[in-house]
């Protein structure tokens, strides 16, 4: 069967449609949780929903929606947790890992399956995926993005700042329980994709590399966004082809070809945050002194190509990581 009659397949199209819904809607979310340093919180929650596809599985109902109900009362019981009492958030986030496999694992057997009737939601299965899972993942997924996008703006502020978001008139409790609703949809939808183990990555990793190439918040979300649609749909493409050799799972190859994405940013971000220094103009009484360069193999001026910054009564030209100022018939650099 040649690729093009295999992506033709109706159950290639229903994963492709579920992860690049999935790559979208994880990354938006998760950018709201890195900025509040909750980027465990995914995995926390994951850890809860464990619990809802057992009971899912032993009621003979629906895994995704027994996911979903239990998900979402495990995070709004974190973010109390964390806002009321005692706890601070790491060890609200451990309490969910533990006690959230451990319950899984337990109602799974108490129906006498073992552990691994949980594995495809554990490790994700998305070639598998329904008709009706895709019209679930479809639902939800543009409910967490519409939601997280478009109040975007009071989100940001409740990240950032909730002293400064309080006094501004916003309802810091309430947007902290939506971020909270929103990350456990997020995590039952990204399951039958990645997998409950790993879905963290999705809604973290395309955030850390989104933030190595930008600078302002709505171009990281953004950027974010389409690094996880990236990895999701080409992790499945990669895993498709390479199945014609070896067993190769969709869920982890969406995760490694994400994390290569940050493995490729990571330099070009350290690269152009040096040049974004060396473009700033030097802050007033701490401008280094002038070197004396008596040979300069270049003539800067206008047009030579290299970064022009304006710095006190002339030019510096940025040149192989130093800025060259032209003084009479000389050079120096700083």
């Amino acid at each position: 069967m040649s690729p093009a009659e295999l992506f033709a397949l109706p159950f290639m199209q229903r994963a492709l449609i579920a992860a690049l819904l999935t790559g979208l809607a994880a990354p938006a979310i998760g950018t709201f949780l890195v900025q509040r340093r909750l980027a465990l919180m995914g995995d926390g929650i994951g850890h809860v929903a464990v619990t809802g596809v057992a009971i899912g599985l032993v009621t003979n109902t629906s895994p995704t929606w027994a996911a979903v109900v239990v998900a979402v009362l495990g995070a709004v019981l974190i973010e109390t947790i964390r806002e009321r009492g005692q706890t601070n958030g790491d060890v609200a986030l451990a309490l969910l890992f533990y006690g959230g496999l451990a319950g899984g694992i337990l109602v799974s057997g108490i129906d006498g399956q073992s552990a691994s009737s949980l594995n495809r939601y554990l490790f994700g299965s998305l070639t598998t995926i329904s008709a009706g899972d895709v019209i679930v993942t479809m639902v939800l997924s543009v409910a967490v993005i519409g939601l997280s996008v478009g109040l975007a703006p009071q989100l940001f502020a409740v990240a950032q700042d909730q002293e400064f978001a309080r006094v501004a008139g916003l309802q810091v409790r309430a947007y902290n329980l939506l971020v909270a609703v929103l990350a456990a949809v997020s995590v039952t939808v990204a399951m039958r994709t990645v997998g409950l183990l790993l879905v963290s990555a999705l809604m973290v990793v395309p955030v850390a590399t989104s933030q190595q190439l930008t600078r302002s918040f709505r171009t990281t979300i953004g950027a974010a966004m389409v690094l996880g649609a990236f990895a999701s749909v080409g992790g499945l493409v990669l895993a498709t082809f390479a199945s014609y050799k070896a067993t190769v799972a969709p869920g982890p190859t969406i995760v490694l070809l994400a994390l290569a994405c940050y493995v490729v940013a990571w330099p070009i971000g350290i690269w152009t945050r040096h040049r974004a220094r060396l473009r700033e103009p030097f802050a007033e009484g701490q401008i280094p002194l002038h070197e004396s360069c008596e040979e300069h193999p270049h003539a800067h001026g206008p047009g030579c190509g290299h970064l022009a910054v304006p710095h006190d009564d002339h030019v510096d030209y940025v040149h192989d990581g130093h800025r060259h100022a032209e003084h009479g018939a000389h050079y120096d650099e700083h």
